[in-house]
């Protein structure tokens, strides 16, 4: 609030200076479009200023504008009120100081582009003092004519004159840096670098016109006129441009709504959205209301009627009234997704529009597929449970009801030692049918032993020889259950498989760490198929949201291999 209130108040100074400067010298028709074209800065200033007041670009731009307006109101002053006319024109020395050398090296966040800028920079301003030094010692174009005898005024003359061509000389070297910032830019830097070259060249021609116009005898106003109008609107109509068309410091100028009402706001940058967008995300559990504040995330920072998220699997999620066609639709991570935007609700969608979908595309796949892959995990979870269920239904729950009829049928008849081993054999059995099924859950000898002796155990109790190999540290070695589980269920998939579709004769785990992730290989010598997207997708799935990842190779009659992997810590 308190830089609002400053940087309104400068500006109603500078255009109070400007506009009180012009009707002291008599507002004559120049006047009107010299007030015109200079109450662009002031305003162009407060409005940098405001809106951006992390950046000090604008607040350069009041500088500028308030040394304009008190030099503008010093002139209009001179004859009536003793000593104001050195103030204003050392006023005038610094607005040329700051509109020749500092707005367009210090473009667009008013700081040096680099450190090598530093010299021009501090001697600039060195020359700018001299010239003010100068300009006080000698009152030229103060009303009268340095007197040549006086050696101060000479000095004086002197001293202005060095200054003034110095900070001239750097003006012209601060250009030919932006013409290389301009050529080694991107889009959209590009096209406001652009606009600063030629807005700097213009003033430096309004230069040359105007003391050609004072001082080389053109007879032509006009000629001086149009010099000191490109030297004052120059630079400001270019930054106007750029902030315009192409959204300088992410600002946005606009019509909107029917009445004529100018819109200057911030537009959220990328950064901005995702700073957001996280913590929303983060409190949604639901996959379709990821997708839903993802949505309305690229419409807010779009400005577009509406946006729309959809996953590769049909799902669709809107956020606005989808009233047209999409102007800019965007595939995201390999086609797993893709970002639709309708039209923009007041204008077009420009380049830059695009570019920052573009932009937002990355964190946006990422939600997307963390959207899929956790809706794969629950189907997957689902699927699990049904299959326990199923097990244990057809398998210990029938083995338990056919026990309990031949204990009751024991009990009637009175059975003998032949009934009652067969009713201890059908219980080992039951008991043996239990563990396999909580192995399949979660085994013991791998909550006791750790990753590699629960391989072991599981291997060893396949029909064909399955080779273990691990190394003496990684059998020592725990890691978390989830990475532990999702390896051991990874190998043992692989090893049915191997059994069940290809026929294998001869199966070989390694298991291994190295460069800060646990692997797990798993070949076999049988029949192979044709590798496809897709392949062990449930366990895929359970690797990727460990961070970790499956591979899976194989060709009809070379056998298989499955590679997966998880990160691990130390």
């Amino acid at each position: 609030m308190r830089t609002n209130l400053a940087a309104g108040l400068m500006a109603l100074i500078a255009a109070a200076g400007l506009v009180g400067g012009s009707l002291l010298e008599g507002f004559t028709v120049w006047h009107v479009a010299f007030v015109a074209v200079g109450l662009v800065l002031p305003v162009l200033g407060w409005l940098l200023a405001a809106r951006r007041p992390d950046v000090p670009y604008g607040r350069l731009l009041l500088a500028a504008a308030v040394c304009f307006g008190a030099g503008i109101f010093g002139v209009g002053l001179v004859g009536r009120v003793p000593g104001l006319a050195a103030p204003s024109m050392v006023a005038m020395v610094v607005f040329y100081a700051l509109t020749w050398v500092y707005v367009p090296l210090l473009f667009p966040e008013g700081r040096l582009p680099s450190r090598r800028w530093r010299p021009v920079a501090w001697g600039a301003g060195v020359a700018a003092a001299v010239h003010a030094a100068g300009v006080l010692m000698a009152p030229l174009f103060l009303g009268g004519s340095p007197d040549v005898t006086d050696p101060v005024q000479l000095t004086g003359v002197l001293a202005a004159t060095v200054g003034q061509l110095t900070v001239w000389v750097a003006g012209w070297v601060v250009l030919g840096g932006l013409v290389l910032r301009w050529r080694r830019s991107r889009p959209p830097e590009r096209s406001q670098y652009g606009w600063m070259v030629a807005g700097t060249t213009a003033t430096q021609v309004g230069v040359l016109l105007a003391y050609f116009f004072l001082f080389g005898g053109v007879a032509l106003p006009v000629v001086g006129v149009a010099g000191a109008l490109a030297m004052l609107g120059a630079l400001p109509g270019a930054i106007v441009v750029a902030v315009v068309r192409h959204r300088l410091l992410d600002l946005r100028v606009g019509l909107r709504g029917s009445r004529l009402l100018l819109v200057f706001d911030v537009r959220p940058t990328v950064q901005e959205v995702l700073s957001s967008l996280g913590p929303e995300l983060e409190d949604s559990r639901e996959p379709v209301e990821q997708l839903g504040r993802l949505a309305m995330a690229v419409r807010t920072g779009l400005e577009t009627r509406w946006a729309a998220v959809t996953l590769a699997d049909g799902r669709r999620v809107v956020s606005g009234p989808e009233d047209g066609p999409a102007a800019i639709t965007l595939p995201v991570l390999g086609g797993q997704g893709r970002i639709e935007c309708g039209p923009r609700a007041h204008g077009r969608l420009s380049g830059e529009d695009r570019r920052f979908l573009e932009a937002l595309a990355v964190p946006a796949g990422l939600a997307i597929q963390s959207a899929g892959l956790a809706t794969r995990l629950v189907n997957a979870q689902e699927a699990e449970r049904r299959r326990i269920e199923r097990n244990i239904h057809d398998g210990v729950q029938q083995q338990l009801v056919a026990l309990i009829a031949g204990i009751e049928l024991a009990r009637a008849t009175g059975g003998g030692t032949g009934t009652l081993g067969n009713l201890r054999e059908q219980a080992r059995q039951t008991l043996a049918d239990l563990r396999e099924l909580a192995a399949g859950i979660h085994p013991s000898a791998l909550s006791q032993g750790g990753l590699v002796e629960a391989v072991e155990e599981r291997c060893a109790r396949l029909p064909v020889p399955v080779q273990v190999l691990a190394g003496r540290e990684l059998r020592a070695e725990r890691f978390p259950d989830e990475v532990e589980g999702a390896m051991y269920f990874t190998v043992s998939e692989a090893v049915a498989n191997a059994l069940k579709h290809a026929g294998a004769a001869r199966i070989e785990v390694r298991l291994s760490r190295e460069e800060g992730r646990l692997g797990a290989t798993v070949t076999d010598d049988g029949t192979g198929f044709e590798a496809r997207p897709g392949v062990l997708a449930t366990l895929a799935d359970r690797l990727d949201a460990l961070g970790g990842g499956l591979r899976v190779e194989s060709a009809r009659g070379e056998g298989t291999r499955v590679d997966a992997w998880v990160p691990v810590d130390g």
